[in-house]
């Protein structure tokens, strides 16, 4: 014998029912499965009702009137929720599902700031660079150790950048490596997002940067040793970056062309730039040994000591690249060709963080400061 299963009619319609209140009931309506009755004291209140279960079929197929009662005021209050945020019930279920996606396949802070590490060695990024971004990891990963990328929130990374005791600039810093952690995890889907665009800045209170003085600049060089003497005078008179001093080699001096090129190896900024060698540069130059690195082995210990002989035990920081960008622009009042010689696209950098304000007299004596031996 072959058994047959007898299905519920869902077939809705209004039926007769004898009770002192109710006089009509509607049959076929069903909800998870199970009969629900529902009684009325009119014929006309049955047929609206009918209608409206009717409707719902039509709209969204059987399922929709099978839906128990209580999620229908689930969905009413979660559509008033999530209403404030212009979103609905299905782009936060949308939402949610893609978030539990990413975070089964996301990955510990420990292991993305190596593969971020790796992926920008491998992008030709300079030492000093790597190790710049590898102490912020450092920091980074010491709070949050063990923790999947994808479930760090903003309010985390805000609470330990408040933590931290450090200057706003430096603070700023901070907040951009780690920015880049997270865009780089979101490229790679172990984080749907990167909280630090909701993770605000520090404010950045503009203060007059510090410069030597014409007389101060002078006594450093004339104290300074013969073998740090170059590398102080460009970084007073060219105006390179520290670190790109520190690169530097004799073979990239030209003084027969009067130009000193920093490689995109060696710059910050990964691209080549041609720095002039002005008049008084070029007689501090004239005479050291032209071969090899032109920073010493020995040269913070040295250019500390120099400081110190020179009376100079409050060192501004960046005093010589500052110097040479406001008595600079004093002199020969040109902007851009300021900011193309220290390595910036635009002159915004310039006026922002690396000028100070001095009059023309003491431009004058700045570019006029030279070897004892070579004042007429």
């Amino acid at each position: 014998m072959v058994a047959f299963t007898r299905h519920r009619s869902t077939k809705l319609k209004i039926v007769p029912y004898r009770h002192h209140h109710y006089r009509w009931t509607i049959t076929g309506h069903y909800v998870n499965g199970k009969r629900v009755r529902r009684f009325f004291p009119t014929k006309g209140e049955a047929e609206t009702f009918l209608n409206q279960l009717r409707v719902k079929r039509e709209n969204l197929g059987n399922r929709a009137t099978a839906i128990d009662q209580r999620l229908h005021v689930m969905a009413v209050d979660a559509t008033d929720r999530l209403k404030p945020y212009g979103q609905t019930i299905a782009g936060a279920v949308e939402f949610y599902i893609r978030h539990t996606e990413t975070a089964k396949r996301s990955c510990s802070v420990e292991q993305l700031t190596e593969m971020l590490l790796a992926t920008k060695k491998a992008e030709g990024k300079n030492a000093g660079y790597i190790t710049a971004m590898r102490s912020i990891f450092k920091r980074f990963c010491t709070t949050f150790r063990g923790r999947l990328i994808a479930e760090i929130t903003a309010a985390e990374i805000d609470d330990w950048l408040r933590a931290i005791p450090l200057e706003p600039l430096t603070r700023n810093n901070h907040r951009r490596v780690v920015s880049m952690l997270f865009t780089y995890g979101v490229l790679r889907d172990y984080c749907s997002a990167n909280p630090m665009v909701r993770v605000p800045k520090a404010k950045v209170l503009a203060k007059p940067v510090g410069i030597l003085t014409p007389e101060q600049t002078r006594q450093l060089l004339e104290i300074a040793p013969e073998c740090l003497r170059p590398a102080l005078a460009i970084g007073a008179f060219a105006g390179l970056r520290q670190a790109e001093i520190l690169r530097l080699d004799w073979s990239e001096v030209h003084l027969d062309r009067n130009f000193i090129e920093v490689t995109a190896e060696k710059s910050k900024t990964a691209t080549r730039r041609l720095v002039t060698i002005l008049p008084n540069l070029k007689s501090w130059l004239q005479g050291a040994p032209q071969s090899g690195p032109l920073y010493p082995t020995n040269g913070r210990k040295l250019t500390d000591k120099a400081r110190l002989s020179a009376g100079l035990a409050d060192w501004p920081p960046n005093a010589l690249r500052h110097s040479f960008a406001s008595y600079h622009l004093a002199k020969f009042q040109d902007a851009a060709g300021l900011a193309l010689q220290m390595g910036h696209t635009t002159t915004a950098m310039l006026f922002a963080h690396y000028r100070e304000v001095v009059t023309f007299t003491d431009a004058e004596q700045y570019w006029n400061v030279v070897p004892q031996m070579s004042s007429p």
